[in-house]
């Protein structure tokens, strides 16, 4: 995480390290060799085009984008691989949130770890919450993203803020509103 709260995620797989919405910091190879090997950088918002390109190249991987999102690819200065409905070689499932000519956005769920991923629309920023929240909605979402209510997860990362990892599930319902 930078500064400016933005978060990137490393999720770990059967088939090695995929990033999500990498920001490139200092000190972010080292981690990942920690971690494990990198086997592909994943953007899954239209404006956390970020650093991808540039990590990518450094851990010679691709960049992969949801394939509907046209938006995103033009923003990249390489050429994106479609992602499929999962990334390849683990069990997170791609699901498209938003895909507009303003906002393009698809979430990751792992059901075996029961492992949310929202880069943008939910965030635990003071500007995304409501006072005592944990977590909120991204103050440009006119409308509450029902259709993120199909999970029930133990884990939320969100792209702005810190991630949820006790009473995810009940934050969720609390951040749309259906408590």
């Amino acid at each position: 995480m930078e500064d400016a709260r933005r978060a990137s995620h490393a999720l770990t797989t059967d088939a090695g390290v995929w990033l999500v919405d990498p920001v490139d910091v200092e000190g972010l190879d080292e981690h990942l060799r920690e971690v494990g090997d990198v086997v592909g950088v994943a953007v899954l918002q239209d404006r956390h085009t970020r650093d991808a390109t540039a990590v990518a190249r450094r851990h010679d991987v691709a960049v992969s984008v949801p394939e509907e999102m046209s938006l995103t690819r033009e923003k990249l200065d390489v050429d994106a691989e479609a992602t499929g409905s999962v990334l390849s070689g683990s069990e997170y499932e791609v699901h498209e949130l938003r895909l507009d000519d303003e906002w393009e956005e698809a979430v990751l769920w792992n059901a075996e770890r029961k492992t949310l991923l929202v880069p943008e629309t939910l965030g635990t920023l003071s500007s995304f919450r409501d006072d005592g929240d944990a977590l909120g909605i991204h103050p440009a979402v006119e409308e509450s993203p029902q259709e993120l209510a199909e999970w029930d997860p133990d884990h939320i990362l969100v792209g702005h803020g810190t991630s949820i990892h006790e009473a995810a599930s009940t934050e969720l319902t609390a951040a749309l509103g259906l408590d």
